[in-house]
């Protein structure tokens, strides 16, 4: 079995992939993934997301702002208040990207900051999304504590020497479809280096559709796809590969309760 660690199922186009929510999440259950998380980018469409989410009992929640949605100044005492939800297994996603968001990168920080501030009060761990921030990134990590709570670089994209001191922090580095690219050499010679038990697994769907779904809406489903690559670029089955990324998740997501379609699969 296998996980879909990072996923915005609130996001998906419905119409676009003639399918609703139930028959998506079963389509994947049918590529033997077993849980799904999926992450909130604002405080104000998070009650949405939770009501989205609510009827499935294999999916669990973050709560965070995206750092591309922080163009003010994070409200911290509502993000607390959210954050206790049951269902609220991460803190996140949270981070830096200094790519797209020219302007905002003090407003970005700050938010950064306040939600490791949040994660470490709740005892929850963290979401990170980092762009072409990474020193920065590094540099709050470590000045706000992180490494208390710890958590998972999502989307990984950086290089090895980021990805390393993440780890000696204790995080994980989840990969996503990215790497299937043929332009992504440098992300798979990252992913050949990266330690089995700090390694996790994600679509980020409804973004970034792995090779052989390049153009098409992506879904937690093909989650089976970034596995079987990933394993084959390891030099590992798919089984060992799925079970090192299932057992890493939920060492880390704590909170995720466990749902397992099938012992045998």
């Amino acid at each position: 079995m296998i996980v879909d660690s990072h996923c915005h199922l609130d996001r998906l186009d419905f119409d676009k992939l003639k399918s609703e929510l139930p028959e998506i999440l079963q389509a994947a259950r049918d590529k033997q993934v077993e849980h799904f998380l999926c992450v909130s980018v604002t405080l104000d469409q998070f009650p949405n997301m939770l009501r989205v989410i609510e009827p499935f009992d294999d999916v669990s929640a973050s709560c965070g702002v995206h750092p591309l949605n922080q163009e003010e100044a994070l409200d911290k005492a509502q993000l607390l208040s959210l954050a206790q939800h049951d269902r609220v297994v991460a803190i996140g996603e949270t981070g830096l990207d200094y790519y797209y968001a020219k302007d905002t990168h003090k407003v970005q920080q700050d938010s950064f900051a306040g939600h490791i501030d949040v994660a470490n009060e709740l005892k929850k761990p963290l979401i990170i999304h980092t762009r072409d921030a990474r020193q920065d990134t590094i540099d709050i990590m470590k000045a706000h504590n992180a490494q208390n709570c710890g958590g998972v670089l999502h989307c990984f994209t950086e290089d090895w020497d980021m990805a390393k001191k993440a780890i000696d922090m204790g995080f994980y580095i989840s990969i996503s479809g990215i790497v299937t690219f043929k332009n992504a050499v440098e992300l798979q010679e990252v992913v050949k280096k990266l330690p089995l038990d700090r390694l996790l697994i994600e679509t980020d769907s409804p973004y970034l559709a792995p090779v052989p779904h390049r153009g098409k809406t992506n879904q937690p489903a093909y989650v089976q796809d970034v596995a079987y690559f990933i394993a084959d670029l390891k030099g590992l089955s798919f089984k060992e590969l799925a079970h090192a990324t299932t057992q890493n998740f939920y060492q880390l997501f704590s909170l995720a309760s466990r749902n397992q379609i099938s012992e045998s699969s």
